[in-house]
């Protein structure tokens, strides 16, 4: 494991490098402080020896890459969209971009039940499990949102 004063000079020296390939490959400022941190650590923690700084710097540049690459084929990453892409997106029907934006203005509490019925699939017990509730919370939660939904959205057909 290195030290402390390794760690900070190889941030001082690396980090730019390290965000601006992870921008790159990523597109998306979350993703890329992920990323960051995992570089740093897997350096903090191994025991590697560089020759030469160049040596070093063309580590931590193979490290970011392969790191940036395991993400994007991650069955996660492959598998979901969040709903702001979604948001931006022009072929969605202009009914589809308000309910969308309807539950993204729900309370924490009801997005999470709603996200996960709706959008995943999951069921009711299944989301009482993920998200460490009772299954009757879940049902109050997601008649909740519904109400409010319908409020927002002026409908009946929810």
């Amino acid at each position: 494991m290195r030290s402390e004063q390794e760690a900070n000079r190889a941030i001082e020296l690396y980090a730019d490098t390290v965000r601006r390939i992870c921008m790159l490959h990523l597109k998306n400022h979350a993703d890329t402080e992920d990323i960051f941190q995992t570089v740093f650590l897997k350096y903090l923690l191994s025991s590697k020896e560089f020759e030469t700084p160049e040596h070093e710097k063309a580590w931590f540049i193979r490290v970011t890459v392969n790191a940036c690459r395991d993400l994007l084929k991650s069955f996660f990453r492959s598998h979901t969209v969040s709903m702001e892409e979604l948001l931006d997106q022009p072929s969605l029907p202009q009914q589809d971009h308000k309910v969308l934006e309807a539950v993204l203005s729900l309370p924490v509490r009801y997005k999470d039940a709603v996200y996960l019925h709706y959008y995943e699939g999951y069921t009711a017990p299944e989301i009482a499990k993920i998200l460490g509730k009772n299954v009757n919370t879940i049902y109050t939660l997601l008649n909740r949102a519904r109400q409010l939904l319908r409020e927002k959205l002026g409908g009946d057909d929810l």
